[in-house]
């Protein structure tokens, strides 16, 4: 358990992302805390690099609208102190936490105090005797980092934790997790660490969470990404949705544009990918172009328009139940997604 949110077993893929702000800045972090939990983040993580971090970790623990997770490197201290604040799960990255000695010094404190830890290894920041015996940042090499850990942790009877290895190479990535995933039975924090920006980083993080995912590998999962970390909790959410694994939001189906579109359908899906954003929902919409696929897809979606030359027809499950001009079109689509959003609620 990371505060209220189970993470393994038969638990759902929970979804985590980590705010960009300085965490010493309170009000920013809280901001941008409740920001991500609108878009549907689960657990949230937080860094806390230093002592003016950690004292401002009591206050964002109580006042976060999920669980929070301190994320720990260099200092142990700041784990002793994030634990003190109430942190409701901490992650530790063994090879820059300072050795044996240190990470015992933590999982005492958190054994005591009932908290679960993540250990994180990064491909970025493995163990130097690792390093040298691997020769490079191997799936091998991550998984050794891991089981070292493990075998650590298991030698203080504590066993509440979880496990990620992480390297910024998709398939790295997947064969370190499919390797650790035969050898031990620990909940898995899946992502693919350093991916990039919003549409690389999205692509290759579900390239890698998707795959394993697919082979059931993973029990909570972070898309990591530069930017906005909202961006980060929208992909997340969109890998699941495409994997049929959890539903949260719209699905919006629309068209390539082609030289058949007799609309403009590009600044229509623009403008309703930035206003449906917040429904939390699992709504399918389509908007839909032309004739050839239109009315077909927009039958199958809970809602959608199909759109002929300055036109359009809208469809309410599989229904079509007006025609309008393409000017009101759009206007006309998001208030039948509100009703609809209503009562999806409502049930």
């Amino acid at each position: 358990m990371v505060g209220d949110v189970p993470v393994g077993g038969s638990a759902p893929v929970a979804v985590q992302s980590m705010t960009s702000t300085k965490t010493r800045d309170l009000a920013a972090t809280i901001f941008q805390i409740e920001g991500l939990k609108r878009a549907g983040c689960e657990i949230v993580r937080v860094a806390v690099p230093g002592e003016e971090d950690a004292k401002s970790l009591a206050a964002i623990v109580e006042f976060s609208a999920m669980p929070v997770i301190a994320d720990i490197h260099f200092d142990y201290r700041m784990a002793l102190a994030s634990l003190a604040a109430g942190a409701h799960a901490l992650r530790i990255n063994p090879g820059n936490i300072g050795g044996a000695k240190r990470v015992r010094i933590v999982v005492k404190e958190a054994k005591k105090r009932g908290v679960p830890l993540r250990v994180g290894v990064n491909a970025g920041s493995l163990e130097k005797e690792i390093l040298e015996k691997h020769g490079s940042p191997t799936p091998e090499a991550l998984v050794e980092s891991a089981l070292r850990q493990v075998e650590l942790l298991e030698s203080m009877e504590f066993h509440d934790f979880k496990l990620s290895i992480k390297s910024s190479d998709v398939l790295k990535t997947v064969e370190a997790y499919r390797l650790l995933s035969h050898e031990v039975d620990y909940p898995l924090h899946v992502g693919l660490t350093e991916a990039g920006g919003v549409l690389g980083g999205s692509v290759k993080s579900a390239l890698a969470i998707g795959l394993l995912l697919k082979e059931g590998i993973g029990d909570t999962i972070r898309v990591s990404l530069t930017g906005d970390p909202v961006k980060e909790v929208t992909a997340a959410w969109a890998i699941l949705g495409g994997l049929n694994i959890r539903r949260r939001g719209v699905d919006l189906i629309s068209c390539p544009t082609c030289g058949r579109a007799e609309v403009d359908i590009e600044s229509m899906v623009a403008e309703a990918e930035k206003r449906l954003v917040s429904i939390a929902a699992p709504i399918k919409v389509a908007i839909m172009g032309c004739v050839v696929n239109g009315p077909g897809e927009a039958r199958e979606a809970d809602i959608g328009i199909a759109c002929g030359r300055g036109r359009g027809a809208l469809f309410i499950r599989g229904e079509v139940v007006e025609t309008l001009a393409e000017e009101g079109l759009l206007e006309r689509l998001f208030e039948e997604i509100e009703r609809l959003t209503r009562e999806k609620v409502v049930r």
